[in-house]
């Protein structure tokens, strides 16, 4: 079982889970349909709160009780969050061809961006399997605490999972093939190559990566943000999987920056995953978890064998069976979206990143359906 979903706060948990979906789903479509609806959520929103984040670090909210510098204070967050926004707002450039939108080396930048979130997953992939390695020795697996306050079990399928992610990044396929739907509004940048064999390829492995390094937010993260834009994708947004998984990504991070409540200690607080053994059964939380990882931490020995001495303590015995079958799995599914992808340039004899080569597939006769001519 990938999460302990069951007992008293399950019904709270799914219910969190169904909220979180459709909010992503709703507000994506706020976001892509209109020029005016991807302004506001895409350049308005994080306008005011990149001023709101810049304020609460001064002390403006309530100093470090505000919500955000408590809980959300990490730089990955931040990364994320600004790095998918510019992806959002790097789509809309070429959708609605405005300024360097319109050039066709612009069209490299899709490519540029996704490949530059998926290596800020692989560093942070990195840092836990070398935090284990500093604490043991090996990469046998040690919990360490990270400054966002969650205990991490490193170990050697962070490194499994980083080399699915590199991987991943050179899956991407026929990278300056965009279009813009033909939609009455133009709502979406399209890019027809980018087939379920990608989209399957990198959820399996960016799941992992929540899983493994936001193990108290995977819930959320890792399988409602996940599934949105690939529930919209299979349905009725067919070749628009890259905008939507940007837009839905900035969503849920300013979302999580402003109110990391919602999932840490509301009745909603996300499902722990299995890694943390026993923890449900014992009444462990995931605040409870935070506040010992957070005061680990902040002693300075975030890092050391105290981690593995703390969790112990709480009763809670590390299970990662899961991490490392989901490793396994998305090097493996990598791997062979890799292969197909090798095969089939070499059979049309072209380069598969400046060349489309799922053409004869139905996800991308779909998407061209779509393409304005």
């Amino acid at each position: 079982m990938l999460f302990q979903l069951y007992g008293s706060t399950a019904s709270s948990q799914l219910i969190g889970w169904v909220l979180v979906f459709v909010g992503l789903i709703l507000m994506n479509e706020i976001g892509r349909r209109t020029k005016a609806g991807g302004i506001l959520v895409f350049v308005i929103i994080p306008s005011i709160l990149t001023i709101y984040f810049i304020a609460a670090h001064l002390g403006a909210f309530r100093g470090a009780n505000n919500p955000t510098v408590a809980f959300m204070d990490g730089w990955f967050h931040y990364f994320k969050l600004y790095a998918a926004d510019i992806g959002c707002v790097g789509f809309m450039m070429i959708k609605y061809k405005w300024g360097i939108g319109k050039e066709k080396w612009f069209a490299w930048f899709p490519w540029l961006i996704v490949a530059a979130n998926i290596m800020i997953a692989n560093v942070s992939d990195m840092e836990s399997a070398l935090a284990a390695f500093g604490i043991t020795g090996d990469l046998t697996g040690a919990w360490w605490a990270s400054n966002e306050g969650v205990f991490i079990y490193g170990g050697w399928w962070n490194v499994v999972n980083a080399l699915a992610g590199m991987i991943n990044i050179f899956c991407m396929t026929g990278c300056v093939h965009l279009y813009t739907s033909n939609d009455k509004n133009e709502s979406d940048m399209l890019w027809p190559d980018m087939t379920i064999w990608f989209i399957i390829a990198y959820d399996v492995w960016n799941f992992e990566y929540t899983y493994l390094n936001l193990p108290t937010h995977s819930w959320y993260c890792g399988v409602a943000l996940l599934l949105a834009p690939t529930f919209a994708n299979a349905f009725w947004n067919k070749g628009a999987w890259i905008q939507n998984r940007a837009n839905t990504l900035a969503i849920w991070c300013m979302w999580a920056q402003v109110v990391p409540a919602f999932q840490l200690n509301s009745r909603f607080a996300a499902a722990l995953p299995s890694i943390y053994g026993g923890a449900t059964e014992a009444g462990i939380t995931t605040m409870d978890l935070y506040d010992k990882a957070i005061a680990l931490y902040n002693s300075g020995a975030g890092k050391t064998s105290q981690a593995n001495e703390i969790i112990a303590g709480m009763g809670i015995t590390a299970d990662p069976r899961m991490q490392g079958f989901v490793a396994i799995l998305a090097i493996a599914i990598n791997v062979i979206c890799m292969a197909e992808i090798i095969k089939r340039a070499k059979k049309l004899g072209v380069n598969p990143y400046s060349h489309e080569v799922f053409g004869d597939t139905k996800d991308f006769q779909a998407a061209m359906a779509r393409a304005k001519n």
